[in-house]
């Protein structure tokens, strides 16, 4: 039943990086709770599943943003019905085949059910800067492309 559950909170993951990816705001803003919580990149927060949706698309129609390639690297149950997630992840700017490390982050969610369906009720996006210890920086952006590299084969 776990591994169920767990098997469905990392789709919901995966199809938000997909939603990112392919530029699309009401896609993203339908996978969060009504009273979804965005937290970004540069510290900005998106309360709301009709702000997510809005400022997303602005950001769309504005700027070649980049795409993300993730490594999960746990999930955790807190309760029943409410599970954490936490994965790296690179950024390929637009137009480009290579991730940008200075772009790396640390992401996480906090998914709930909410009936029968999981959705995301806060998403973290922290930026990975190791400025203490900038080989860590170095081996996550190594596998990082290891994962991009798997993606472009196939």
């Amino acid at each position: 039943m776990i591994q169920d559950q767990a098997e469905i909170v990392i789709a919901l993951y995966q199809r938000w990086l997909d939603e990112w990816n392919g530029r699309n705001a009401a896609g993203m803003a339908e996978l969060f709770a009504e009273d979804g919580n965005l937290i970004g990149f540069d510290g900005s927060q998106i309360i709301g599943r009709a702000d997510l949706e809005e400022v997303l698309g602005g950001i769309f129609a504005h700027h070649a943003t980049a795409s993300y390639v993730a490594i999960i690297r746990e999930i955790r149950f807190l309760t029943a019905g409410v599970a954490w997630l936490k994965a790296d992840v690179g950024m390929v700017p637009a137009g480009k085949m290579d991730i940008l490390p200075a772009l790396n982050a640390v992401q996480t969610l906090i998914a709930l059910k909410e009936e029968d369906k999981w959705v995301i009720s806060v998403f973290q996006n922290t930026p990975a800067a190791f400025h203490a210890l900038p080989e860590l920086s170095d081996q996550m952006t190594a596998e990082l492309r290891k994962v991009l590299n798997e993606i472009n084969n196939n």
